[in-house]
């Protein structure tokens, strides 16, 4: 499969911008070579199988301003439905969601939803922002930001399965006939060119924890910002003061690459000390075996299987059960 055909509009967009991303130009097409010509992943001829699948419907309309991002068609026949369901199953496990894709809803593992309910209160508008996503998932949270009026969206993440659920999702846009200016980008924020400062505004949700240094973490987010930009970053927090970090000393509920998990008061200091500014801790929440869980789209074990099942405000390790904080500011 051609794989760079999904990009030529980005990539037009970049050679005529006139800002610093037209430094990423230089690099992209060749970072998106590479990162196709991978093929370590065994599943991918699977996924893309699955993605040649998806029958081509008329008459589609879409809903991307609630909480099910929806599409609907009154052409879709039952054939191509049937059709539709089964490159869908095809590409499972769903992870971030929930959709409805012509009537077959994808209940996913997470509540995406909810997490977008607790923080756009709390955000800047978004209308006409150019936006960078770290770790954008399958794409829901990018859509929920194209309806708040985002004039583009970049995401970032190394998961190939994430960018079939992704293109999935825009192929049926894309039917509607006009521009959809959001961008899956399978890597990593290490592969993006340091130093852009091209972004208005730079969300970093569930990311910051799986960095073996989250200061540099912190510094790219800074750097891909504009001056006067806006970062919103999620990520699981412990209680305690200033100074208060929590290393695991292996798993932490059964995910091996976690690495510091600091109280909202460091995380605090570690962002003012790469030079963010008007540093605001905005919401705090325990997951909830409701908002993350097995469900048919996903049937891996969840979060209740990585609790302690006699005591849900531990980890299935005895630690500190997810806590997640999330802080607003500006460069």
């Amino acid at each position: 499969m051609p794989f760079l055909e999904f990009y030529s509009e980005l990539f037009e967009y970049i050679k005529a911008d006139e800002t610093r991303l037209k430094i990423w130009g230089e690099t992209l097409e060749s970072q998106l070579e590479q990162v196709f010509m991978d093929q370590a992943h065994g599943d991918m001829t699977r996924w893309a199988e699955a993605f040649n699948n998806l029958p081509d419907i008329k008459g589609v309309s879409s809903e991307l301003g609630q909480d099910v991002l929806t599409l609907q068609s009154a052409q879709a026949d039952a054939e191509q439905l049937a059709q539709l369901l089964a490159a869908l199953k095809g590409l499972k496990p769903w992870r971030k969601g929930p959709f409805d894709f012509f009537g077959h809803h994808i209940d996913t593992e997470w509540h995406s939803d909810w997490k977008w309910q607790r923080i756009s209160p709390h955000i800047s508008s978004l209308k006409n922002r150019r936006v960078l996503d770290v770790g954008c998932g399958s794409g829901y949270h990018m859509w929920r930001m194209l309806a708040e009026g985002a004039q583009r969206v970049i995401g970032v993440d190394p998961s190939k399965l994430f960018f079939w659920q992704f293109e999935a999702m825009k192929k049926y846009l894309l039917a509607q006939g006009q521009e959809v200016p959001v961008h899956f980008l399978p890597f990593k924020m290490e592969e993006v060119p340091a130093g852009l400062r091209a972004f208005d505004t730079v969300f970093s949700m569930g990311v910051l924890y799986h960095r073996r240094s989250p200061l540099e973490h912190l510094s790219e987010l800074h750097q891909a910002l504009r001056a006067g930009g806006e970062v919103v970053l999620e990520t699981l927090v412990v209680d305690g003061g200033l100074g208060q970090v929590l290393m695991p000393e292996d798993r932490y509920a059964m995910m091996r690459n976690v690495w510091f998990l600091p109280s909202v008061e460091t995380l605090s200091l570690w962002m003012r000390r790469v030079g963010f500014k008007d540093v605001k801790v905005v919401e705090q929440n325990f997951t909830s075996i409701e908002e993350q869980r097995t469900t048919d789209w996903m049937e891996f074990n969840s979060l209740k299987d990585f609790l302690d099942p006699n005591d849900h405000s531990k980890t299935i390790e005895g630690y500190p059960a997810p806590k997640r904080a999330t802080l607003i500011a500006h460069t």
